[in-house]
């Protein structure tokens, strides 16, 4: 985790300067900053980058038009860091390739520790042989295979965002089974989700969008009302 890659893309010098300073000493090494959009995509083509944090306003460019360019060039776990809250620009983010949305004011310790979280389930550990039968979670009209990391809909390959595909990837492990939208967050973004609600609706939505057959009216996915979303697996399955 040491050996992550941070690029930080903000305009004002002084949050710049705090977030470096707080994830250095949560042990993080390589931490690169940009105030411009031009600046980030330079950074980001000489150094790479496993996590970036991004801000809407830029002199140069809007962050909702930069994250695009950013996800041609990389996978990355990259988090909206904005002062922009109305739900509009959270759909926004989420919609432009953010896999996370944190508004300022923010605290430091907060962002370093969704960094963590997010590194720690990019580390793939190893699966014992005797679970490799079970790394296929099959529920008829699509399948999700672990091994793989890909999701099937009528047995051809379908493309999904990484967040969106951790998140269906934890309901195919625990079907039938309702969650909160917080402990969906909590178990999928590895911190409390009180008050991250609209993270977890949004890439609801996505996945509705690739494995039903009609998303406006949902069979496998669905809400149970005033409790929150469980993914229904028909019982032989």
């Amino acid at each position: 985790m040491q050996d992550a890659k941070i690029l930080l893309i903000d305009d004002e010098t002084s949050i710049l300067q705090m977030l470096d300073m707080v994830l250095r000493k949560e042990g993080f090494r390589h931490i690169y900053t940009a105030g411009t959009a031009q600046e980030a995509l330079r950074l980001l083509g000489k150094h790479g980058a496993d996590v970036i944090l991004l801000d809407v306003m830029l002199p140069d460019q809007s962050g909702f038009d930069l994250c695009p360019k950013i996800r041609e060039r990389s996978d990355a776990h990259l988090i909206f860091v904005t002062a922009r809250t109305s739900d509009l620009d959270v759909l926004t983010g989420f919609a432009t390739g953010g896999d996370d949305y944190v508004t300022k004011p923010f605290n430091p310790l907060e962002i370093a520790a969704r960094i963590k979280a997010r590194l720690r389930r990019g580390i793939t550990p190893s699966i014992p042989k005797i679970e490799e039968d079970r790394k296929r979670h099959d529920f008829g009209y699509f399948a999700v295979d672990e091994k793989a990391g890909e999701l099937l809909v009528e047995g051809k390959p379908v493309s999904i965002p990484a967040q969106a595909y951790q998140l269906l990837l934890y309901l195919c492990k625990h079907p039938n089974i309702v969650f909160s939208k917080s402990q969906l967050y909590e178990a999928v973004w590895g911190i409390n989700g009180a008050g991250d609600d609209n993270t977890v609706m949004v890439h609801v939505r996505k996945i509705r969008e690739r494995i039903e057959p009609d998303p406006g009216e949902p069979k496998f996915l669905v809400n149970v009302r005033g409790l929150g979303y469980k993914l229904i697996k028909e019982k032989g399955l």
